[in-house]
């Protein structure tokens, strides 16, 4: 049994608490406001991840940290340097490992898939500010100060409702009616199972074999934005549903009043161009595998139907 130090609750945060909890670890959460996953073994706290002194305070004795903090997408370039920079001494001063939740922002454009070797070469601010992330965290574990991990994800699937494969789908293909996405319907796009990626930061985290190093998480064969949904209609048993495309002029005009929107443009090349991940070092080196297609996509279906009923009720 060992203790652990998670920064954030959100849908990779709760995930990672829960895993741990369950497998009788005892677990810190982390958030501004104290919330946290229900669990006997899970201590929700109180605090501000920019302030280095107070997480080193409640790291003392924890094996890892877990970066699952999420700023807001429009404030990455403000927000992401000082909790940066706050974990990475944490981490220096209490022994923790630190692994921290990535995505593929980093590699900007690319042609094929997206392997752990790809060269980081995105020219986004936001994707810039992951790229130092890393690379800071990097140079202190090369350096012998600390020791640093990084899982990478694609776009989460799952109850989440900041996947766009969400909030925004799932409740209304269970109810028949059309939804709307984001760039082109039959591009391929890797979706990764959220609790996927809590399983890989949880094995970095407790293999020393993969500290120094990125690794992505395990990641089901890619679907169009259309087959996915389509899947979910399926596996739900209920009929297909109506399918378009936000327009771009619908994308402008609502950006002129709300910033999260504003930013979306700057990444629409991951939906209009195949954005496929390769995960084939980590099922070969850590040895895991992603839960079967049908598997996610039946408990994602599951929980937004158990939300319902709780609304309903």
């Amino acid at each position: 049994m060992s203790d652990y130090l998670i920064i954030g609750a959100g849908a990779v945060g709760t995930a990672v608490a829960e895993r741990l909890a369950v497998s009788d670890h005892r677990v810190t959460v982390v958030t501004r406001s104290g919330s946290g996953p229900n669990h006997p073994r899970i201590t929700p706290v109180a605090a501000d991840a920019t302030q280095g002194n107070r997480i080193a305070q409640l790291a003392q004795g924890s094996a890892a940290i877990f970066n699952c903090a999420n700023p807001p997408y429009n404030r990455w370039s403000t927000d992401w340097p000082p909790i940066a920079n706050s974990l990475l001494g944490a981490a220096e001063c209490t022994g923790a490992v630190l692994v921290t939740t990535g995505n593929l922002y980093v590699y900007g454009h690319v042609t094929g898939p997206m392997s752990p070797e790809t060269p980081e070469l995105a020219d986004l601010e936001k994707a810039k500010v992951r790229i130092k992330m890393w690379s800071d965290a990097l140079d202190a574990h090369n350096s012998g100060r600390l020791r640093a991990t990084e899982v990478r994800a694609s776009d989460f699937i799952g109850a989440s409702t900041q996947s766009v494969m969400g909030q925004r789908v799932v409740p209304k293909v269970l109810a028949g009616k059309s939804c709307q996405v984001l760039g082109r319907l039959d591009v391929t796009h890797s979706w990764t199972y959220i609790d996927d990626v809590a399983r890989t930061l949880i094995a970095c985290a407790q293999q020393p074999a993969a500290w120094g190093k990125v690794w992505h998480a395990p990641t089901n064969p890619s679907r169009t934005q259309r087959e996915v949904i389509n899947d979910f209609a399926d596996v739900a048993g209920v009929e297909h549903v109506r399918i378009s495309v936000v327009p771009n002029v619908a994308l402008r005009v609502l950006g002129l009043f709300n910033p999260l929107v504003r930013e979306l443009p700057k990444t629409m090349y991951q939906f209009t161009a195949p954005f496929v991940i390769d995960d084939s070092s980590t099922r070969e080196v850590l040895g895991l595998q992603p839960t079967p297609w049908h598997d996610v996509l039946s408990a994602t279906i599951a929980a937004y139907r158990r939300g319902r009923e709780k609304v309903s009720h």
